[in-house]
């Protein structure tokens, strides 16, 4: 679209409240949230158990698949954690870009 010889320029600013149904897809994105770090937090009990049984029984094997059962649950829980400012972070990034 052109403006007196120029390019017209456009802007967008996110709204939460622009569109209807808002607030029930923050609801949504809350409590999924939300179930993803009780997962990972289960993920991360039955790991750690897996992890102390299997040693204590000198079982190697179920041993290292309880550790990494519980090293996987906690990055599970950190990326969910830092998913919303990440998100965040590069929007503000894109909308400073020129």
């Amino acid at each position: 679209m052109m403006v007196r010889g120029q390019l017209a320029l456009v802007s967008a600013r996110p709204d939460l409240q622009a569109l209807p149904g808002s607030n029930v897809l923050q609801q949504i994105v809350n409590g999924a949230e939300a179930w993803s770090l009780v997962i990972a937090l289960l993920g991360a009990f039955i790991g750690a158990g897996l992890w102390a049984v299997a040693s204590h029984t000198h079982n190697h094997h179920y041993a290292a698949r309880g550790r990494m059962a519980a090293l996987i649950s906690g990055a599970a829980a950190l990326i969910v954690g830092a998913a919303p400012g990440l998100v965040n972070f590069f929007a503000h990034l894109g909308a400073t870009a020129k």
